[in-house]
C-alpha cells in the first residue's frame, strides 16, 4: 500500500507574468493544531507539517509573490511598477519545494513588498506582517517579532479606520481584538485598553462570543496590573 505524503504539488499561475509553476502545499488531514497564542498564532504538532511555511506563492520566473488573499487583477500602471521594482532585480530562485522557517520569512517579506506595490488591502498586508512576526517568534527572534507586530498593528489600524477590511474574512470583532492584543504585546497598554473596550462595547453586534470573552479576559488582566502598579 502506497504511503500518502503530507506534502503535494499545487499548480499556480502567476498573477503578474502569467507563468505557471508548482509549489508545495500540505494536505489538511495531516495538519494538527495543538492550540493558539493570544494573537491567534496557531501552534502545530509538527515543525515540518506547518501550513504557515507554505502560504506564499513565489513565481520563480519574475519573483512576484502572493497569497490566496490577493486580488487577481493588477492595474496596468502598477504592473509596470512591479516589473521595475521586482522583476528587473529578480535572480531566479525556487521556493516551490520544502521550506524551513527562514525560507518562509523571506517569502512573506517578498509578498508584503509585492502587496505594497500592488496596493492590496491594508488588512491583507497586515496579515503578511503578522505571520512574519509569528515565524520570528518561532525562532525566538524577539526584536524582529516586535518589529513586524508593530508594522502589522499600523496596517490593521488603518484598515479599521478606512473600513478596508469589509468584504474580507476579517470581522470587526476580530480586527478590534487583534489591534488591542498587538498593542498589548508592545506594552502600549492605554491604547490596548481602548480597543479591548470597543470589542466589549460592540459585543451585542458580534457573532463571535469567544473573541469577546478573550477581550474581557485581557481587559480584566490589564485592570489588575494597573491596580497592582498603584499599590507599589
Amino acid at each position: 500500500m502506497t504511503k500518502v505524503s503530507a506534502f503535494y504539488d499545487r499548480k499556480v499561475q502567476c498573477i503578474a507574468c502569467k507563468h505557471s509553476y508548482t509549489t508545495t502545499r500540505i494536505r489538511s488531514r495531516f495538519v494538527k493544531v495543538t492550540g493558539y497564542d493570544s494573537d491567534f498564532c496557531p501552534l502545530y504538532d509538527s515543525d515540518e507539517v506547518n501550513p504557515l511555511l507554505y502560504n506564499v506563492n513565489v513565481c520563480p520566473h519574475c519573483g512576484f509573490s502572493f497569497t490566496d488573499e490577493f486580488t487577481k487583477y493588477i492595474v496596468p500602471v502598477l504592473k509596470s511598477d512591479l516589473e521595475a521594482k521586482i522583476s528587473q532585480h529578480w535572480h531566479p530562485q525556487d521556493y516551490g519545494s520544502n521550506r524551513n522557517v527562514e525560507d518562509a520569512i523571506k517569502t512573506y517579506k517578498l509578498a508584503a513588498y509585492c502587496a505594497l506595490i500592488k496596493k492590496e488591502k491594508k488588512v491583507t498586508i497586515a496579515g503578511l506582517y503578522l505571520r512574519t512576526a509569528w515565524l520570528y517568534r518561532k525562532i525566538k527572534n524577539h526584536e524582529q517579532e516586535r518589529r513586524f507586530i508593530n508594522l502589522a498593528t499600523h496596517e490593521y489600524i488603518d484598515s479599521y479606520i478606512n473600513d478596508d477590511f469589509t468584504g474580507s474574512s476579517m470581522s470587526e470583532t476580530k480586527l478590534l481584538y487583534l489591534i488591542a492584543e498587538l498593542l498589548r504585546r508592545q506594552e502600549k497598554y492605554d491604547e490596548a485598553v481602548k480597543y479591548f473596550s470597543r470589542v466589549i462595547e460592540k459585543q451585542h453586534l458580534s457573532t463571535e462570543p469567544k473573541i469577546v470573552e478573550m477581550a474581557k479576559d485581557r481587559w480584566f488582566e490589564m485592570r489588575e496590573i494597573y491596580k497592582q502598579a498603584k499599590t507599589i
